[in-house]
């Protein structure tokens, strides 16, 4: 983490690296290109089934070659990332910890540890309290990295937990910018609930933050993996979208502060 965003840890805590050598580190003594954490809401919102097709669509785009290409085409060629889970306020669980990724081997074998992690489900969604987790996940990992990412997926506006103001004042203190992919319906379904406010204006208004943040919005479950695979590879790669592509924080160009 570059400058002011990374704060030193209270405790020295063991990490590991993936790989054949595993070996302990100390906080930011790893340089990669990007940190990013994968905050999926897994509320009863949707059904163990649907949790389920969510996690299978990060899994596949985690182990495509496009992300992979992403990755390795970084200056360093590797990434750090952690998938974590989340729902009520004191839920957030991680299903695979922090892990280096620079090759297809590195991406598969993550992508295998997410779709073995047991699946919890929680009642609400604690969004702020999420974006607050990520945040100290990235501030005390064993990661250097010039950029920082919340990626953070939904399909309802928070019911419970830490104010996103609150939220997000952290997250702009720490310089990490956080991304949405707000899951939406227009009505009844197997997918996803109905919600009662429009979606993607909500997270865009209230839960995205940082130059460049964007969100990508889905509304169906092929469309769903289809988005995970566009904003991976948009914020591995740090392009910015193009325009029409998503709905940006700032400006009238996708993705581009004024």
């Amino acid at each position: 983490m570059t400058g002011l965003g990374k704060t030193c840890a209270a405790a020295l805590a063991a990490f590991f690296v993936a790989g054949p050598a595993a070996l302990a580190v100390q906080p930011g003594s790893i340089d990669v290109d990007v940190e990013l954490v994968l905050a999926v809401d897994i509320s009863y919102s949707v059904d163990e089934e649907e949790a389920r097709r969510q996690r299978e669509g990060y899994v596949a785009a985690l182990a495509s070659e496009d992300v992979i290409r992403s990755i390795q085409g970084g200056p360093l060629g590797r990434i750090a990332v952690t998938y974590v889970e989340w729902a009520d306020r004191g839920f957030q669980r991680s299903a695979a910890d922090w892990t280096v990724i620079g090759s297809e081997e590195d991406a598969l074998a993550f992508a295998s540890r997410v779709a073995a992690a047991p699946l919890e489900r929680g009642h609400y969604t604690a969004i702020g309290a999420a974006i607050a987790d990520a945040v100290e996940r990235i501030e005390t990992n064993a990661y250097n990295a010039p950029r920082l990412i919340i990626d953070i997926s939904g399909d309802g506006p928070q019911n419970q937990g830490l104010p996103l103001e609150q939220a997000r004042a952290l997250a702009d203190q720490a310089q990490v910018v956080v991304n949405g992919l707000p899951v939406i319906s227009s009505g009844d379904g197997r997918w996803v609930r109905p919600v009662e406010v429009n979606l993607d204006d909500y997270f865009r208004e209230n839960v995205i933050t940082g130059p460049g943040a964007f969100v990508l919005p889905a509304r169906t479950e092929d469309e769903f993996r289809e988005a995970i695979l566009r904003k991976l590879i948009i914020e591995i790669a740090g392009a910015l979208p193009s325009h029409g592509e998503v709905d940006p924080l700032y400006g009238t160009e996708a993705g581009r502060a004024p």
